[in-house]
């Protein structure tokens, strides 16, 4: 065996490192660890409600336990796996990369993956020139935040309440939550307006100092679709007064809501910059992606000695751009998007059907594999009673009763929508079918017919819930 040889097939006789024996040997530890190391809050509210589960596996839309039990996923890790687990043509696609030994992030070359990455993906963008490849959701915003500022030569970026942009600092002062703003200030120059307020958007306008607006056709919290007409009148106002309208498609992008991109939905619908992220990395690599006009980059890229006045140390690496082209492979040969379609329809109308039986069931919205169940006051009088506990508690506990049983009776994983919510969201990956529907129809019929009936796995649960909420205040 040469030199070359040996060094590059360690082994763990020799001192190599050995990810099976690691986790063999440390990985029952998991919630200490995370309890130690990092986010101290996690493994607590995981253990409160009931989440401190041990997957061992995971394939397609399933996970596995250590006893067998398989787990239906209904939020395919925030949307980042569109495709579901270890899809086998992803899976290649990075075995390949690897074993291609390839001359990647030299800095001063031009690789192929990357353009041809772009290229698959502007396919799909037919109005848009270009493509920024950076790490993240968040990271696309920041660089569509930059860009905007720069070519309007304007500091002022206008979102709408209780829109989800990410944490970064720069996606934070667009973001619509008051709760992840707190503590974090000064932020960039920003105002917020009203999904669909058309109003109240021209009056921001008229003051002259804004770059764009940034939108996410559906919002994440809450599942709220812009209103029919809004993001083309949106538009036509932006552009009138000199200002760009920035799409984020991070979790509505890449097929979710039963088109490519959900500002698709609506004709004549253009908008000048487009982010998206999590479904693009497979599941493996994160990848962020920034779609724009060739105006703006070549405004922001306007000579050599601005060559790297936007960059991203990891941005463009081969195996993310192996896996985004894995992926829009995928989407392309199996058809995903028609299938989103189809399926989405199928289990909005059932969940919809069952409005009329539950009074705790008020609305069933959204579109394609984008899915948020409301929950609401009762008429009853005995339901009323316990409804008043627990929104006295703490707005969003009714909607966290539902979560709970659905995980730990049915073995269906799903989330609240946001804080102080009672909605929960459903963004299953993208390769889910009938059976996956019936499944999730079957176990939140029954949840809902134990809540409406006075189940005591249900009410008994949301007493701890209430107990932990004013425990916490």
């Amino acid at each position: 065996m040469t030199t070359t040889e040996s060094a590059s097939q360690p082994s763990a006789s020799d001192g190599g490192f050995d990810l099976g024996a690691l986790l063999a040997e440390r990985g029952a530890e998991r919630y200490e660890l995370h309890a130690r190391y990092l986010n101290h809050q996690l493994p607590r509210m995981l253990h409160t409600i009931g989440f401190d589960k041990v997957y061992e596996r995971a394939e397609g839309a399933y996970f596995w336990d250590a006893d067998g039990n398989d787990y239906l996923d209904m939020l395919a890790g925030f949307g980042v796996m569109g495709l579901g687990r270890h899809h086998p043509v992803v899976r290649k696609a990075l075995h390949d990369v690897l074993d291609a030994q390839l001359a990647d992030l030299t800095r001063f070359d031009c690789q192929p993956l990357p353009g041809l990455l772009a290229e698959r993906l502007l396919a799909h963008s037919p109005h848009l020139d270009r493509v920024f490849f950076g790490n993240s959701g968040t990271e696309a915003v920041e660089t569509a935040l930059k860009f905007a500022r720069f070519v309007t030569g304007r500091p002022r970026v206008l979102y709408c309440a209780h829109a989800f942009h990410g944490l970064t600092t720069g996606s934070l002062s667009v973001n619509g939550e008051p709760g992840f703003r707190d503590g974090f200030a000064p932020l960039l120059p920003d105002t917020a307006v009203l999904l669909g307020d058309l109003d109240a958007l021209a009056r921001e306008l008229k003051r002259g100092d804004v770059a764009a607006l940034i939108v996410e056709p559906i919002q994440g919290k809450g599942v709220h679709e812009a209103p029919p007409g809004y993001l083309r009148a949106a538009q036509e106002l932006l552009h009138r007064h000199k200002a760009l309208l920035i799409a984020d498609e991070v979790q509505t992008g890449l097929g979710r809501t039963g088109d490519f991109y959900a500002h698709q939905h609506e004709d004549g619908v253009e908008p000048d910059l487009v982010c998206v992220a999590k479904a693009l990395s497979g599941g493996y690599v994160p990848v962020g992606a920034t779609l724009g006009k060739d105006w703006i980059f070549k405004k922001v890229y306007s000579s050599m000695d601005r060559v790297l006045v936007h960059s991203a140390s990891f941005g463009s690496n081969a195996q993310a751009m192996a896996a985004g082209l894995a992926v829009l492979s995928v989407m392309e040969n199996e058809q995903i998007v028609a299938g989103v379609r189809s399926t989405g329809e199928r289990l909005r109308s059932r969940l919809a059907a069952l409005i009329d039986k539950y009074e705790m069931l008020a609305d069933v919205r959204g579109r394609g594999l984008m899915i948020g169940i409301e929950f609401g006051r009762p008429q009853s009088l005995k339901l009323r009673s316990r409804w008043a506990m627990l929104q006295a508690a703490r707005k969003g506990l009714f909607a966290q009763m539902v979560v709970v049983p659905l995980l730990q009776r049915h073995r269906i994983l799903t989330q609240v929508s946001g804080d102080h919510l009672e909605v929960i969201k459903l963004i299953p990956p993208l390769i889910i079918g009938e059976r996956e529907v019936d499944r999730f129809v079957d176990a939140f019929t029954a949840v809902m017919d134990d809540a409406h009936n006075g189940g005591a796995l249900v009410w008994d649960f949301g007493k701890t819930l209430v107990k932990q909420a004013v425990a916490n205040r």
